[in-house]
């Protein structure tokens, strides 16, 4: 892997988390450590990590904003995080990614070619929150989108590569998230084990 260029991370932690009880579900633990945590983590290397989202626990080199209206979506974070970005290359991600690593990030920048490069779930499905972009390509993107849109409708037009990782037996997809109790609690077995 030849030198990668300097990248930001640019984590969503908002949303409302309704099937978690209305919980700040970034803030939730899995395998010892908040999911915030373990996605900063995995970005340890970003000249600049930047979270959307409302006030939490942050190391003291991360910047925080906050996405209009609060609660408003992906596509409003993305808005609100974009202007801390200076770097040409930006990694999207998602604040509840307990099993993302600095490796999986690493492959995405290698693989970075055209507008962007995202990864593909063993369902065969796009992870938007789970991606590599350049920067100008996310903010010409972004006018597009007015009221109420999805992350997948705004990012439709650019060229996109993905991305399949393989995930060897026994081991956490990267892509697991925790929307519901079910998933947390899925996402807390599969850490025991691996401390175990």
């Amino acid at each position: 892997m030849d030198q990668l260029p300097p990248y930001t991370a640019l984590v969503l932690a908002g949303g409302r988390a309704a099937r978690l009880g209305g919980q700040a579900k970034p803030q939730l633990e899995v395998g010892g450590r908040t999911m915030l945590a373990a996605v900063l983590g995995a970005v340890a290397d970003a000249e600049r990590r930047v979270v959307v989202g409302p006030p939490q626990p942050v190391p003291e080199d991360v910047v925080v904003v906050r996405e209009q209206p609060p609660g408003g979506g992906p596509v409003a974070a993305l808005s609100a995080g974009l202007p801390a970005v200076d770097s040409d290359v930006v990694a999207l991600l998602a604040g509840d990614l307990p099993f993302l690593s600095a490796g999986l990030v690493a492959q995405l920048r290698d693989r970075l070619a055209g507008d962007g490069v995202l990864v593909v779930d063993d369902g065969g499905r796009d992870q938007f929150l789970l991606g590599v972009w350049r920067t100008a390509s996310l903010r010409a993107a972004l006018p597009g989108a007015e009221g109420p849109t999805s992350l997948r409708r705004v990012l439709a037009p650019l060229s996109v590569d993905r991305l399949r990782p393989t995930v060897p037996p026994g081991t956490p997809p990267p892509w697991l998230d925790c929307d519901t109790p079910a998933d947390l609690a899925r996402a807390r077995a599969v850490a025991a084990d691996l401390d175990g």
